[in-house]
């Protein structure tokens, strides 16, 4: 709880500024207007920030910029929503109604010159597909504490980029926090998938390609030991990307966010169409945790999956974005696979509609969505026993991008 009140301590500060911002701007106007003199044109209002990614259809406003003496000048965004739902067959635990605060986040960088720096804080809640509810304040302290990403970024040349810190993975179709993606909750491949990793990442720009590679923890184990690559062509709308990375040891450590995964390989293809109102993202991604009895893995397991993200954006501030998935994994429970899904072999699909409407900084969304799992091991799926095999939910959110 103290770490999401933290959170809001900060993202306040930061509607404070913009408020004070805004207003200053307008008593400006106002001041010259009534003068009739003739003044210099003020400067240009800054353009949003790359960072953090935002795949849309939520769309994030200029930043607040400011000099900060000796480290240049400083730019501040914050995203403050909350969300509820209603779900049927919830697991033992949970409920069939949740509510909580789904972020309250600030974001202060630097972002021009040959040293930057990016640092994400607050509060935050990552509820995904066919997974029970967390309230936010032990999600904050089970997974990437109250500054999940905060990174030095060095830029020795023109094309070349170098991060060191807590950075966002390099794999997947949709990022770790809500308000960055097309749909309120995370899928199902999302879930296989790590979200926040510490180590160093180098970027190059070579023409139409890009390509990064990083030595870090995977899936935030603190154990250095995973190598993560991808290379990026893009022409025009289009842009595939193929993404590899894997543990070139072994881990027992794990943790709420360093699940058995943490010992996989994993490999994606993804492809993106973005022009005009629509964006249109297919992807396929294989991953697989080896048998390895030193940490626990009886016998190995492997999935294979693909998703199809679509959004299209209708005007006046309207929107509508869905998602399917499929996926699937190896192993039976009589040869005590390691369990990947709802139980060793089994497999699940998606189905995710988000319609949402943006005015400036303000949004409403919402998310109906269906999961039906198969091949499911009793015990492992959803209801209060883990006997039933599927789970619709209807979420609601609304918030404010700073």
């Amino acid at each position: 709880m103290k770490t999401v009140v933290i959170g809001l301590a900060v993202l306040g500060l930061a509607i404070s500024a913009r408020c004070q911002q805004d207003s200053a701007g307008s008593a400006t106007q106002n001041s010259g207007a009534s003068q009739q003199t003739s003044q210099p044109p003020a400067p240009s209002a800054p353009s949003p920030l790359s960072t953090p990614s935002i795949t849309g259809p939520l769309q994030a406003g200029p930043p607040i910029t400011f000099d900060a003496g000796p480290l240049g000048k400083l730019s501040l965004n914050g995203v403050l929503s909350g969300f509820g739902f209603v779900q049927g067959n919830h697991v033992s635990g949970d409920s069939t109604g949740q509510a909580a605060l789904s972020n309250g986040q600030v974001f202060v960088q630097k972002a021009d010159g040959w040293w930057q720096f990016y640092v994400q804080a607050g509060a935050y809640n990552i509820q995904p597909l066919g997974l029970p509810f967390l309230p936010t304040g032990k999600q904050v302290d089970n997974l990437y504490g109250p500054v999940p990403v905060a990174y030095l970024k060095l830029a020795p040349a023109k094309n070349t980029s170098i991060q060191i810190g807590e950075l966002p993975t390099l794999i997947g179709a949709e990022y770790t926090f809500d308000f960055q993606n097309m749909n309120i909750e995370r899928g199902l491949l999302w879930n296989q998938e790590n979200a926040i990793n510490r180590g160093i990442q180098v970027n190059q720009t070579l023409g139409k390609f890009v390509a990064s590679l990083s030595w870090n923890d995977g899936y935030y184990s603190n154990r250095y030991s995973w190598l993560s690559g991808s290379l990026t062509y893009t022409q025009g709308p289009h842009s595939l990307a193929f993404v590899g990375m894997g543990n070139l040891s072994h881990t027992a450590y794990q943790t709420a966010a360093t699940p058995v995964q943490n010992n996989s390989v994993m490999y994606a293809v993804e492809y993106t169409y973005t022009k005009g109102n629509w964006i249109v993202q297919p992807y396929y991604q294989y991953s697989d945790v080896p048998t390895d009895p030193a940490i626990g893995v009886t016998n190995g397991a492997s999935t294979q999956a693909g998703a199809v993200l679509l959004s299209h954006t209708f005007g006046h501030g309207f929107s509508l974005a869905g998602r399917g998935e499929y996926i699937t994994s190896s192993g039976t429970a009589a040869d005590q696979s390691v369990n990947l899904l709802y139980g060793p072999g089994s497999g699940a699909w998606s189905l995710t509609a988000t319609p949402t409407y943006q005015r400036q900084r303000f949004f409403v969304r919402g998310d109906v969505s269906f999961v039906q799992a198969t091949s499911i091991t009793p015990g492992d799926a959803f209801g209060s026993d883990g006997t039933k095999q599927n789970q619709p939910r209807g979420v609601l959110e609304v918030g404010f991008l700073f």
